[in-house]
């Protein structure tokens, strides 16, 4: 592996560094407070191209690799990482899935809309009784003629509210479990289905987020994605694709915390001097450093392997768990730096360390990460 940028690579770090700086950092405090999400900001994403990235041109997008897709959700998580989650769940959830395991009206439909933004995706998986047991499914579809009817409910849905796609897993004999699962390209509009908000959130008070409710919706047979008993197939490869998207963005918290201490440790100034000459101020930084270096390795260890075409569970297992928990202890060290002022949002990191904080939960626990690695590790099976 190379452990240098390409120049593209250095170009678009540098394209969506500005973009960040310019455009998402000036309006993150205000959407924060408000829970407002920034659809502008999104479709201007969508114009330029970035909401399609890794999506080959012939459907719509730009055709990058999975380091420059890594540069991506670093740049944008690093100033806000709701809209940051709004691009993860839109380019690895929904975009990378259907171009996986759609049929090629499928792709040519969706994809391009997709790729600029023109259309919102969510991932509809989650349950109120099925978080960390996807196999628990009570989302029910059942076979009518030419079509599909579809009742159940997903939960804390990430771009739930205002996606206009989603891609909805239901059971098909609920006796067989996770052996006939399969997965449903659901629209907006269809009869039936309707999204409820869910307000309040700790973190990522900007990104949407919502309860989907499917109450006889019937969807033609043409919108089944691959086919009966793929679809936990199709959730498991979607969530190591979500997983990379949440590591690397846990990536961008880490280097915000860091820049954010280093401005203020120098411009604070305790006993007559800035406090960043102190040693245990130093010590605290330089831990985030190591840390975030460290995670930013593993990242793009996990994506020069998905360059490669090869199955990255493991290694992009390891980098969410590991990048995920530094970024918490990263926005805990900087909340630390700042002091009393780290506690209100008059500074980002009190944000950073909210944000980073659901992290270690969404697209699969800490706890589940550890078990994902076990199981790959050992050949054996914990949740068997």
């Amino acid at each position: 592996m190379d452990f240098e940028l390409s120049d593209e690579q250095r170009m678009i770090q540098r394209t969506l560094r500005e973009f960040t700086d310019e455009v998402i950092v000036p309006q993150a405090r205000e959407n924060d407070r408000q829970e407002r999400f920034p659809r502008e900001t999104i479709q201007q994403l969508g114009q330029q191209g970035w909401t399609g990235a890794p999506v080959p041109p012939e459907y719509g997008g730009m055709g990058l690799d999975f380091i420059s897709e890594a540069i991506l959700f670093e740049e944008i998580g690093r100033g806000d990482s709701s809209i940051r989650t709004t691009l993860s769940v839109q380019i690895s959830l929904v975009e990378l899935t259907i171009l996986r395991w759609g049929n090629e009206e499928q792709k040519r439909t969706y994809l391009p809309r997709l790729a600029r933004a023109e259309i919102i995706g969510c991932f509809g998986l989650t349950e109120p009784g099925a978080g960390s047991d996807p196999a628990g499914l009570r989302t029910f579809a059942r076979r009518a003629n030419d079509r599909w009817v579809l009742n159940g409910s997903k939960t804390w849905i990430s771009n739930g509210g205002i996606a206009d796609l989603a891609i909805i897993f239901a059971q098909t004999d609920p006796a067989q479990k996770h052996r006939e699962m399969a997965a449903f390209l659901v629209e907006r509009g269809m009869p039936g289905y309707s999204t409820q908000d869910i307000k309040g959130k700790l973190g990522l008070r900007a990104s949407n987020t919502a309860e989907l409710i499917l109450e006889n919706v019937e969807v033609p047979k043409e919108n089944l994605l691959s086919k009966v008993g793929d679809g936990f197939a199709i959730a498991m490869s979607a969530l190591d694709n979500g997983r990379y998207g949440v590591a690397a963005g846990c990536v961008g918290i880490g280097q915000a915390c860091i820049e954010a201490s280093l401005k203020y440790a120098k411009e604070r100034h305790q006993f007559g001097r800035p406090i960043a000459s102190f040693q245990l101020v130093q010590e605290m930084i330089a831990d985030m450093i190591v840390e975030t270096e460290a995670a930013r390795l593993l990242v793009y260890r996990a994506g020069h392997v998905k360059n490669l075409g090869k199955k990255s569970t493991l290694e992009t297992t390891i980098a969410k768990l590991y990048a995920s928990e530094a970024a918490l202890r990263a926005a805990d060290r900087a909340i630390q730096i700042h002091g009393g002022y780290g506690y209100s949002d008059e500074y980002p990191v009190e944000r950073y360390w909210r944000d980073a904080r659901v992290a270690t939960i969404y697209e699969g626990t800490s706890q589940i990460q550890k078990l994902i690695i076990g199981r790959e590790s050992t050949g054996i099976d914990a949740f068997a």
